[in-house]
């Protein structure tokens, strides 16, 4: 029996996985001052006034959320974007009658404000400082990509003002055109977690029984060629799938080549009797 390969999104997981541990070795950029990013305790600023290079500094926020800025003294930096960083900084410096329409850049360069949780089935689970731009690649990058069980999906868990939120991100449709758009940003106090993928289970007259990885919109065919396809005894007509209801009831299906596949299904292909 002739089956379809089911390789594509296997594939494409295994580039991911490349392009994450790749993303490692980039250069990481600064934020620039259109960014959302809110600075924090501990980020490295540098600033800098257009024509004033005595005034350009670096600075690290303090404990107390501050800078120390040559003419003006302590700027609050903590709970503000770098956007709002320069317009803060810039009006200071005219009310204060030290410079004209003064134009100011801040770009953040470390920010170390920024811890979040990667966790579940990756090399490395813990807790990782962010040191760059980061987006949900880049945090799995750090923790050394997703391992062989891995799922397909990442959740991103976020609290913010006590309410949590889940996102699950399709790691494989990322990767395609328009995908891009769930590489979303991670925040601060961030968990991402990638669960086991799911699996099913093939026995009976296949090439190759045991317990398999479940792909998306997996078919029953698709299925039986990770088994190996039917042994010269087994038959299509006689492929069963048991599967557990609503309330835990194992149920005995007859299945069809073309049926979908879903998790924790065990497909059973009997002999044949002719």
């Amino acid at each position: 029996m002739a089956l379809p390969p089911i390789g594509e999104r296997a594939m494409i997981r295994l580039w991911c996985s490349v392009w994450m541990l790749c993303a490692l070795l980039l250069a990481a950029p600064a934020w620039s001052a259109d960014s959302d990013y809110l600075m924090g305790t501990g980020d490295v600023l540098h600033i800098t006034v257009y024509g004033q290079p005595d005034l350009t500094t670096d600075a690290r926020v303090s404990e107390t959320g501050t800078i120390t800025f040559p003419l003006i003294g302590d700027v609050k930096m903590a709970d503000i974007t770098p956007a709002q960083g320069e317009t803060e900084i810039a009006q200071r410096l005219s009310k204060g009658g030290f410079i004209i329409k003064p134009f100011v850049t801040l770009n953040v360069v470390q920010y170390r404000s920024q811890h979040i949780s990667v966790l579940g089935r990756v090399n490395r689970p813990g807790q990782y400082t962010l040191e760059k731009i980061s987006r949900v690649t880049d945090a799995l990058a750090l923790a050394g990509g997703i391992i062989i069980d891995g799922a397909d999906t990442v959740t991103l868990v976020r609290t913010r003002d006590g309410k949590t939120t889940y996102l699950d991100i399709d790691l494989v449709a990322l990767f395609k055109p328009g995908g891009e758009a769930s590489n979303v940003l991670v925040q601060d106090g961030d968990i991402l977690n990638v669960a086991r993928q799911p699996m099913f289970y093939i026995y009976g007259e296949v090439q190759r029984p045991g317990a398999f990885r479940l792909e998306q919109n997996m078919s029953v065919v698709q299925a039986l060629s990770l088994g190996g396809g039917l042994t010269q005894r087994g038959t299509q007509r006689g492929i069963k799938i048991l599967r557990r209801d609503d309330k835990g009831t194992m149920q005995e299906l007859d299945a069809k080549l073309g049926d979908p596949v879903q998790k924790d299904d065990v497909i059973y292909v009997k002999e044949s009797l002719f």
